[in-house]
């Protein structure tokens, strides 16, 4: 999800119904994209300026995953990402860019049939390449490599640098997004999941499992605009 203001001329905006209005967007933008929802704002609406953003990450898809995942070590790392913390160490800095964030929501995100599958993350802003060093550094703590104690020190002591990586971008959505105008336009749900593969064992088998993650994470987004959309 993302939000975009267009300006109409007001004979157009006046006497166009949002379902044409969909429909003539959605006709003419390409493919991997589309408008879902329109509502009338005022002019002076800042969109970039967002209350929350919610991302999911798909953490099966980090190379190093572990086919059995302890449950509370993985809770426990997410809990650490929780809070008002300086993400120096878990971001890519811009410059003149502070890098102190709150992280109101770090938790695992489990699949429909019950797994954990990645992690749900909520904050009113995020840094560059933040999302992909906090999953990162939690699939690190389940894999074994790096500790829950990296993760305290990384976010204790910005000033001293501590690299815990960065996820591929594969895993990555950025799934709802709101603003003081955008009340209603999404109602909470997660996606459903019981339809994701689960990775193999094997490294090599993991490394071609990674084309069909892609897959079913187009899918999914696919699957939900249809949702929405009809």
């Amino acid at each position: 999800m993302n939000l975009a203001r267009i300006d109409l001329p007001s004979p157009v905006s006046g006497s166009i119904e949002e379902g044409n209005l969909l429909r003539a967007m959605n006709n003419n933008l390409p493919i991997g994209m589309v408008v879902w929802k329109a509502r009338e704002i005022p002019q002076a609406t800042r969109i970039r300026h967002s209350s929350s953003r919610h991302y999911l990450y798909r953490t099966e898809v980090i190379s190093d995953w572990p086919q059995e995942v302890d449950e509370k070590l993985f809770n426990e790392a997410c809990s650490l990402i929780e809070g008002h913390h300086d993400f120096t160490n878990l971001c890519r800095l811009e410059e003149k860019k502070n890098p102190v964030r709150t992280v109101d929501e770090c938790v695992p995100w489990m699949s429909s049939d019950g797994r954990v599958i990645g992690i749900s993350v909520k904050s009113q802003a995020f840094l560059w390449n933040q999302v992909r060093r906090i999953a990162s550094a939690v699939s690190g703590a389940v894999s074994g490599r790096n500790t829950l104690d990296d993760i305290r020190s990384a976010l204790e002591n910005p000033e001293a640098p501590l690299d815990l990586g960065r996820s591929p971008s594969d895993g990555l959505m950025l799934w709802a997004i709101e603003n003081e105008e955008s009340d209603g336009m999404t109602d909470g749900s997660m996606p459903d999941t019981s339809w994701f593969s689960t990775p193999p064992r094997d490294s090599r088998e993991h490394t071609r499992w990674l084309a069909l993650a892609r897959l079913e994470m187009a899918t999914l987004l696919e699957r939900e605009w249809l949702k929405r959309l009809n």
